[in-house]
């Protein structure tokens, strides 16, 4: 399977990647990270911090206006977008959502929309307006298993997913070959050739101790010296910097963003 590349954390496929990192925060590029809804926002936080942790230039949080009080100054350049009764991000949050992105150099939905109609609608209509480097993961993913064409087909786009998320992706797409839970790294692999073959989009999941990469028929594999169960949010929020640091290389950074 000429295809499938083997990463290990000694033995990097993309050095290049590694070695010609910005040196300083000025160069190191902006992200944006969105998310959060009334009754949590953890995952906004570990974003938060990973992105800083993995060499961003800057970074600004958008959250709805409903948790404005309880995140006080805990989260530096924190704006809000306007949210629903029941605490989440409204669809009249669009105009915030895209002023912020014009600004940023990639935008990370990092989770915790909750589950609300409204967001459903601001969500749908934000990544078709908005064209820019887009990485999406957590609940954020959930929103599209009605349309998965207008997120898998979106250029410019990373989605980081569990198996279980990746597995209603294809079935809601209606991909011949099941993704199945326990499948093996292997059979992934295939299946992910030819599913990532069919989309526009980047696709990053997990199996085991492997973070796989599958971008227009090419897959990487990275095998973890340190498995963490808890992994989405800051694998998702590494590769979002890779990605906007080096935007013409999009597996290549993604690929090597897994053992930085």
């Amino acid at each position: 399977m000429d295809y499938w590349q083997k990463q290990v954390a000694d033995k990097p496929l993309y050095k290049d990647i590694l070695w010609s990192r910005p040196e300083t925060r000025h160069g190191a590029g902006k992200l944006l990270i969105a998310g959060g809804n009334i009754h949590g926002f953890a995952n906004i936080g570990q974003a938060y911090q990973t992105a800083h942790e993995s060499g961003i230039g800057t970074t600004h949080v958008l959250l709805p206006d409903a948790i404005k009080k309880t995140v006080g100054k805990l989260l530096e350049n924190a704006d809000f977008g306007p949210s629903t009764p029941s605490g989440s991000f409204g669809s009249e949050a669009l105009g915030e959502f895209l002023v912020q992105s014009s600004w940023a150099d990639g935008v990370l939905l990092a989770g915790d929309f909750g589950r609300n109609s409204e967001t459903s609608i601001l969500l749908e209509k934000y990544t078709q307006q908005y064209s820019g480097i887009l990485t999406v993961t957590k609940d954020a993913v959930d929103y599209f298993y009605h349309l998965p064409t207008s997120i898998l087909d979106r250029e410019n786009t990373m989605l980081v997913v569990n198996l279980s998320q990746l597995q209603k992706l294809g079935t809601a797409s209606k991909f011949e070959t099941p993704f199945l839970l326990g499948m093996g790294l292997m059979l992934l692999v295939q299946a992910l050739h030819e599913f990532s073959k069919l989309h526009r989009c980047i696709i990053v999941t997990k199996e085991l101790d492997n973070i796989v990469v599958a971008h227009q028929g090419n897959i990487s594999t990275t095998k973890l010296s340190d498995d963490k169960e808890l992994w989405q949010v800051q694998v998702a929020t590494k590769a979002s910097v890779f990605w906007l640091q080096n935007p013409n290389k999009p597996f290549e950074s993604i690929t090597s963003s897994a053992i930085a």
